[in-house]
């Protein structure tokens, strides 16, 4: 114990961060937290009328035309801080994975746009809890004092900012007590990710609670369907983000999570789209996510230097939501159920296709048929969360008892199916025999015992921190012997190795790794001819884990971060449930003038 405190409070071990950053950070949140609330005092008393002005001027706007300022400046201020963000969070990920370590959240050039975003994003939810004044926000609104009432998604949006936030520093406590680790679903990382894609749904909120407190305000019908299909859209991006390491070619876990979580995406923001915006809002939230993706990845590869990233189709997916919506539309539960199955059928087959055009590992029949019940349980219950979203935005929600129980079945079937995707295994026994040329750096490998090499899920030469990224699929010879399709990096600053995915199994052979002074760790040199034993993947991966921590840390820091993530989306759930409830009773005076062709608010 005394070691561990020891590591604390010391230099960073393996390099991890600075506490001089994570200070220079945590001040940078303070300060700004102190601006905001001079400027919301300000804005309160009259005393300081630029939020006023500023609020106003987005109200004119088209797309934001029908929604009071403190919905319409929070939207576009949040909706360009997640842009900013998603730019920030990708290029994050190239670095990690084409360049050497960090030395602390400020060292990183991508963090500086996750933070600008993710400061955007708690402004956003602050602007929307402090700008009505001398309005009534809603029935839904919570009272803050007196003479003071904020709309609930204005609160949502800000915990989502806050959640966000609060993963930053903990990633670097996270690095300076379990060292660096390489992966994207880093504990921390996936609080930063998750509350930057679920804020979509606190602004879908936050749309449907200002448009119902200004349902007599002239709007454009063209506005409403854009501003939707957007919102919905995004939803989709934001929830993409979860499968990054798998559109780099960096899969750290099972590929059949995959599956799942492009199912999960899919039936929740496709479903949701369709039922919100109308007829062609799954193909209009598609086509935005292919927009917003496409230029992210022009960015971080060409533009920035990263690797390319491949990206879900998602096409099939809307068609399917689209088709099934001719006859389930008003239905909304019963169609996010059977889109879910489609989802997870026809949409497992177009993009296990697709995974093979566009993908640096695509799917394989060792998948089958896991990742098409992975799938299935993902469309599903995404489907079933997508419809009690609108449900709740069209204040129709179900009675309590059930809209309670579909909640807990749906959140619960997710998190189920990704514990299954993340139990592996690492069998003993396997070698890994390589002979290399040393002129060309080509190799043949042979793997015993030969069972666990056939028909692999994955069976690469993988290398990293080079400048770039190395991934060879390795072609087959014979039974257990195979050959390299390109030179391995062998040199300085490559970490270079053999990965093999089999059923559960993820094993990886160290083929090269520079010496690590700064972790005390030896080099692997990669001699012509060599025979070594095949590992559990994370030692190879996370050989700069800080040594001397309590075996009893890991799992109960991961229990906390468990902890505050489902308190997240319960928030979430919550405030979905009180402003669906308060939108539901009359009068609005959108009831009856609803517009052929776009979905209705009302029953």
């Amino acid at each position: 114990m005394t070691s561990f405190l020891q590591q604390l409070s010391g230099p960073a071990p393996a390099d991890g961060a600075n506490l001089v950053q994570i200070l220079i950070a945590a001040g940078s949140a303070g300060l700004l937290a102190a601006l905001l609330i001079a400027l919301g005092y300000g804005h309160r008393t009259g005393k300081i009328t630029v939020l006023a002005r500023l609020a106003e001027r987005s109200e004119r706007s088209w797309l934001l035309r029908g929604l009071p300022g403190w919905a319409a400046l929070p939207l576009r201020l949040a909706l360009t801080s997640l842009l900013v963000t998603l730019l920030g969070l990708y290029w994050d990920i190239a670095l990690r994975i084409t360049q050497e370590r960090e030395s602390g959240p400020l060292s990183n050039i991508a963090h500086y746009p996750i933070l600008f975003g993710i400061f955007g994003l708690c402004v956003a939810g602050t602007l929307a809890m402090v700008l009505p004044v001398g309005e009534h926000p809603g029935r839904a609104a919570l009272r803050i004092t007196k003479c003071w009432e904020a709309p609930t998604s204005g609160l949502l949006l800000g915990i989502a900012g806050f959640f966000s936030l609060l993963g930053f520093p903990l990633d670097a406590v996270w690095q300076r007590l379990f060292g660096q680790d390489v992966t994207l679903w880093g504990p921390a990382r996936l609080m930063v990710i998750g509350g930057v894609s679920l804020s979509l749904v606190a602004m879908g909120l936050l749309e449907r609670e200002g448009r119902f407190v200004r349902t007599g305000c002239a709007e454009t019908m063209r506005a409403l369907y854009v501003r939707r299909g957007l919102l919905c859209g995004a939803l989709l991006v934001g929830m993409s983000v979860f499968q990054a390491e798998w559109d780099f070619g960096v899969p750290q876990f099972r590929m059949v999570l995959q599956p799942l979580l492009i199912a999960v995406s899919a039936g929740c923001a496709l479903v949701a789209a369709r039922l919100w915006v109308g007829p062609g809002g799954a193909v209009l939230a598609v086509a935005l996510f292919v927009l917003t993706r496409g230029c992210t990845t022009l960015l971080v590869g060409p533009v920035l230097g990263g690797p390319a990233a491949a990206m879900p189709m998602y096409v099939i997916e809307a068609l399917c939501v689209e088709l099934a919506a001719t006859a389930l539309a008003r239905r909304p539960l019963a169609l996010g159920v059977f889109s879910g199955l489609l989802i997870g059928t026809i949409g497992y087959t177009s993009e296990y296709l697709w995974t093979a055009a566009a993908y640096r590992l695509p799917w394989s029949p060792d998948m089958l048929p896991e990742g098409v019940l992975m799938s299935l349980t993902g469309g599903v219950c995404g489907g079933l969360l997508g419809a009690l979203l609108v449900r709740a935005l069209r204040g129709e929600l179900p009675p309590a008892r059930t809209r309670n129980a579909l909640f807990g079945l749906a959140v619960t079937g997710i998190a189920v199916a990704v514990a299954n995707g993340l139990a592996d295994t690492s069998p003993d026994g396997v070698r890994t025999s390589v002979a290399v040329d040393e002129r060309t750096k080509q190799a043949v490998v042979r793997i015993e015992p030969i069972p666990i090499a056939q028909h692999p899920t994955w069976l690469t030469i993988t290398g990293w921190h080079g400048g770039s990224l190395h991934v060879d699929r390795l072609t087959e010879v014979e039974p257990g012997v195979y050959r390299t399709n390109q030179p391995m990096p062998v040199h300085r600053p490559w970490k270079t190795i053999i990965r093999l995915h089999s059923g559960r199994a993820i094993l990886a052979t160290p083929v090269f790794f520079p010496a690590d002074e700064v972790g005390n760790e030896p080099g692997v040199a990669t001699p012509s001819q060599f025979t070594r034993d095949a590992l559990p993947e994370h030692q190879l991966l996370r050989r700069e884990a800080a040594p001397s921590v309590p075996d009893w840390l890991w799992p109960a820091a991961s229990a906390v971060v468990a902890l505050l993530s489902l308190s997240y989306v319960l928030a979430l759930g919550w405030g979905g449930q009180r402003i669906g409830r308060a939108i539901s009773g009359p009068p609005c005076a959108e009831r009856g003038r609803t517009p052929s062709g776009l979905a209705t608010d009302s029953p």
